[in-house]
């Protein structure tokens, strides 16, 4: 079993910083995609931004959000910067893990963190 432990949320203001990280503990063998989604009152979940061999943003937060990943420490960080109140939402990190060699992908979610962006 895989377990992703969000941190770093929290309140800002409108242009203010905040730095996400999520880590893996477990069973793993290689993580392939990991991911941020968020999900804002009312709102759908939507992908924020993702790491999987290369990088993918959505439209609403390029430029100001940059997604990382050390493979070593099976963590993946959200820099965000330029904050907007539109950006306040719970944010979930996801894996697609291999827990060993030739074994099958499976899916993991963080248990979510709050960033809320208020003056």
């Amino acid at each position: 079993q895989v377990q992703l432990v969000e941190s770093g949320g929290g309140q800002v203001q409108p242009g203010g910083s905040l730095r996400l990280s999520c880590a893996a503990s477990g069973n793993i063998f290689s993580i392939s995609t990991m991911a941020w989604y968020r999900q804002g009152p009312g709102k759908q979940r939507e992908l924020v931004a993702e790491s999987a061999g290369t990088t993918n943003y959505a439209d609403s937060v390029k430029g100001r959000f940059t997604v990382s990943r050390d493979n070593a420490k099976n963590t993946l960080y959200l820099q965000m910067n330029s904050l907007k109140p539109e950006d306040t939402a719970v944010y979930y990190c996801y894996f697609a893990v291999q827990s060993r060699s030739w074994g099958p992908w499976s899916a993991y979610w963080g248990q979510g963190t709050q960033v809320t962006v208020s003056s």
